[in-house]
């Protein structure tokens, strides 16, 4: 009989979630706004959450304004004469800095291009165009709320701790710099800045305690607690993550107010299912699949781990080790599905900060609340709390240093543990299995030696050439100034003696600052002097400049000293196109020849001077604007085409592909093959790309 029940109550639960999830998503494909995809409407909307900037992203060749995205409920939308009310929810992305002040609760009016959405809780992305007209006021609860996190925002000061405490409080991350957002996701403290259970666990746990000095009854303070956390809830703002945050740390609410461990387990059930079918998307995002496990290794596997580890060591220490360690091992599969690595130094890290994390949270929380009234009182605790805040900062750049374990090396220690485990003839068969694995996976790009490397940093450009030592010739930096780090930490560069910007379209010069971070840089070839490098040893190279640096010689190409007054192509910007620092590159071993985006009239007027090279890295993300002549002049042994996997400009065009093809050039792209590293000694080439594994051949 007890069977019979479990076995209806699932089927119960799986009917009543596919409904739910069915009836949500007909009504958001079903909206009327769905008509309207690609066309320009007029919508009117209430705000749902705060608008939270956008980094500048590079289209193109250009870098776009700064941007604000937020999530809304649509209520009426015009087309022409067609008028429609509705309540479906959508996302807004503008530019228009106005909407930065915009609160929860206000209704906007605008003009937008509706596009189909990748979010499936949204029926729509709207992009706005023209202004915004802001129809009603924020409302007095709106304000007041406003007013709290802005002022922990303000208050908390700069640098990477001001940017973590309204994170750890509030959820606040507007003022983390991308740099920390990285080390803190790579050392596995992210969850420390995301309004998580364990926030609510730190606020609830100090209210109960505060409130045991006032109301003796447990039922009473577990009442007030939970009126406590529901403003906590409207002040962090209601977004799905927070009222998944709420819920798990209802369960562990629960089951102290309880303090019958048993009750533990079929509350965190029930929260699982109330959240599911309050918003169905929950259960198609990984973070609610991280609350659920963290907050089950909290409550199934700590208290065990705290009674193992308390026999070998001081129990306080215990109780220090073992919730990091159970949240960790119990998310574990989730975060290697997600990222394809696991930190070891992330339990480091997550101890060695643990200690700190209460007290910044419930000064920070004091410190928020009391702002408005005393913000004296205010910046004392705020004063209080930057110092663990940097503390966590530096541990999170100390942490993210360490190597992480790759997916490949985990599935070697997997084998290596069923070793043990197998009889002697499946034993063979592992060892064999483990041998593949490391020879195909576990040195990982670029995998030894290389002598020229293409970095995938998406829709842009960025190339080095070894000079060893940990020295590099860098041309182009790419778009994304993360990209271009991480390249150049896997191919091990620290010194730069000479950083050739091949003209300053966004998507060859914007990822400048990630090669900054932590190298040295001497001189940068540029084209014409800019004023945001003043900083740097810019030198204006033109037709006829040349240096030697190690064993390598440099010849720069084109631009010359002339006026030129080239036809436009399709695209954007044939003239900055066309002022491409071209270069040729020599050395014992092979000859490279790069020259940003030149477009055919320039390529015309530097045919004389090529010579057949041995690697290309292909004009333009390989466009179809190419001369022949030009590519006939180079016939190189391999073609480099530098390109995204997702872009609008058809890159690289068929046609140049198999003329390159046509001239016996191995072409190589970064949209197919990843980063690409090539090795080359006497002639004898070896090359390894990130995707595609090794190539090798011989050059004539």
């Amino acid at each position: 009989m007890k069977k019979n029940g479990l076995l209806l109550l699932l089927v119960g639960a799986l009917v009543l979630g596919a409904s739910i999830m069915s009836l949500r998503q007909e009504s958001l494909q079903n909206s009327a706004i769905t008509q309207y995809f690609d066309k320009n409407i007029v919508i009117t909307a209430q705000v749902v959450t705060d608008p939270s900037r956008i980094a500048p992203k590079v289209r193109g060749s250009f870098l776009l304004p700064e941007s604000y995205s937020f999530l809304a409920r649509a209520r009426r939308i015009r087309a022409g004469h067609a008028l429609y009310t509705l309540r479906i929810p959508i996302r807004i992305i503008t530019s228009k800095q106005e909407v930065a002040s915009l609160l929860p609760g206000q209704t906007i009016r605008f003009s937008a291009t509706v596009h189909s959405s990748k979010e499936a809780r949204v029926a729509a992305l709207v992009i706005t165009r023209g202004e915004i007209e802001i129809l009603t006021p924020p409302s007095r609860w709106a304000r007041s709320l406003g007013a709290i996190r802005l002022g922990l925002r303000e208050s908390s000061g700069d640098g990477d701790a001001g940017g973590l405490i309204p994170g750890m409080v509030l959820g606040d991350t507007s003022k983390q710099s991308p740099e920390f957002k990285t080390a803190m996701k790579r050392s596995g403290l992210t969850h420390l800045v995301a309004v998580s259970g364990a926030n609510f666990a730190i606020v609830s746990s100090f209210l109960l305690w505060v409130m045991q000095f006032v109301i003796r009854r447990m039922r009473w303070r577990l009442g007030v607690t939970a009126i406590f956390l529901i403003s906590f809830i409207a002040l962090v703002r209601p977004s799905p993550s927070v009222l998944r945050a709420a819920a798990m740390a209802a369960v562990l609410l629960i089951a102290k107010g309880s303090q019958r461990s048993g009750d533990s387990l079929p509350a965190l059930g029930f929260a699982i299912g109330a959240v599911i079918i309050a918003d169905p998307w929950q259960s198609r995002d990984p973070g609610f699949a991280l609350s659920v496990l963290a907050t089950a290794g909290l409550l199934l596997f700590a208290p065990h781990l705290v009674a193992h580890l308390s026999r070998k060591m001081k129990p306080i220490i215990a109780q220090a080790l073992a919730p990091p360690i159970a949240a960790i091992l119990f998310c574990s599969p989730i975060l290697l599905a997600l990222s394809g690595y696991l930190s070891p130094m992330s339990i480091v890290a997550n101890v060695l900060a643990a200690p700190v994390v209460a007290p910044i949270t419930i000064l920070g929380f004091i410190a928020a609340l009391v702002h408005p009234l005393a913000p004296s009182i205010s910046a004392v605790l705020i004063f209080l709390i930057r110092y663990p805040a940097a503390f966590i900062a530096r541990i999170a750049f100390w942490s993210a240093g360490f190597p992480v374990i790759e997916l490949a090396i985990l599935t070697l220690a997997v084998f290596a543990l069923v070793i043990f485990l197998a009889r002697k003839r499946i034993k063979l068969l592992i060892i064999a299995l483990i041998f593949i694995v490391v020879i195909s996976n576990i040195q990982g790009w670029p995998a030894g030696d290389w002598t020229v490397a293409n970095c995938d940093v998406g829709q842009g450009d960025s190339s080095v050439i070894n000079l060893g030592a940990h020295r590099g010739i860098v041309i182009d930096v790419g778009p994304d100034p993360e990209l271009v780090d991480k390249c150049l930490k896997d191919l091990g560069i620290t010194q730069i003696p000479i950083l050739i910007l091949s003209h300053f379209h966004a998507d060859h010069v914007a990822g400048l600052p990630g090669l900054e971070k932590s190298r040295t840089v001497g001189q940068v070839w540029v084209n014409h002097l800019d004023p945001s490098l003043a900083h740097l040893n810019q030198i204006v190279v033109s037709r006829g400049y040349s240096i030697s640096i190690a064993d390598a010689s440099i010849h720069v190409l084109w631009p010359d000293s002339g006026q030129h007054s080239f036809a436009s192509v399709a695209g954007d910007g044939s003239a900055m196109n066309n002022t491409s620092i071209a270069i040729e590159i020599l050395t014992p071993q092979f000859s490279f020849f790069s020259a940003g985006d030149l477009e055919p009239e320039a390529q015309k007027g530097i045919v004389a001077d090529l010579h057949h090279v041995d690697i290309y890295k292909v004009c333009h993300h390989g466009s179809s604007f190419q001369d022949p002549d030009f590519m006939r002049a180079l016939s190189p042994q391999v073609a480099l085409i530098s390109v995204g996997a997702t872009n609008s400009y058809g890159h690289p065009a068929p046609t140049t592909v198999h003329a390159l093809v046509r001239l016996g050039a191995k072409v190589l792209r970064t949209d197919t093959d990843g980063a690409i590293a090539i090795d080359v000694q006497e002639h004898h080439v070896r090359i390894r790309t990130a995707r595609q594994g090794f190539h090798l051949f011989t050059f004539n």
